[in-house]
């Protein structure tokens, strides 16, 4: 069964336009050091989910595209170069800390504002907003999935 998922990304690090310019529209979702984010890549994302790419840390946070879980959660290998802040001296490559997974385009998509998202009564229960969470990573539910697709529906917009 596809799940759906909200995945955070500053797009001044990685924005949606370098996922539609990536070789074969495709990136490893790397950088991710919160074990509870590692946990939904590890043990539940499986390809084929969906993905809402959501813009965060920036002018106007939301949603900017939608994606697709492309492949099953391997080694991040930022956890193992010392050049990079991605860095965990405690990682081994017999022993890796963290995972990731790849992530492939299925379209951009005009942004949907953090705050019209708030001003929706069907996505009240959505996980990004609620007070306090900073999780890069969040389960979607699938009628919250369907209300974010009808939001950004042309003639909607």
């Amino acid at each position: 069964m596809t799940q759906y998922w909200l995945m955070k990304s500053e797009p001044d690090e990685v924005s949606i336009d370098d996922l539609a310019r990536a070789p074969k529209q495709t990136l490893p979702w790397t950088g991710v050091r919160n074990y509870q984010a590692r946990n939904f890549m590890r043990d539940h994302m499986r390809p084929g989910d969906g993905v809402l790419f959501y813009h965060s840390s920036c002018a106007e946070p939301g949603v900017a595209g939608l994606a697709e879980v492309c492949g099953a959660a391997y080694p991040d290998g930022t956890q193992f170069d010392r050049k990079s802040r991605y860095f965990d001296a405690k990682a081994t490559r017999d022993a890796p800390r963290w995972m990731h997974v790849d992530v492939k385009l299925v379209k951009k998509t005009r942004l949907l504002p953090l705050r019209v998202m708030r001003e929706q009564p069907e996505l009240a229960g959505m996980v990004v907003l609620r007070p306090g969470n900073r999780l890069s990573i969040t389960p979607v539910q699938p009628a919250e999935w369907r209300a974010v697709l009808a939001l950004l529906a042309p003639e909607r917009g």
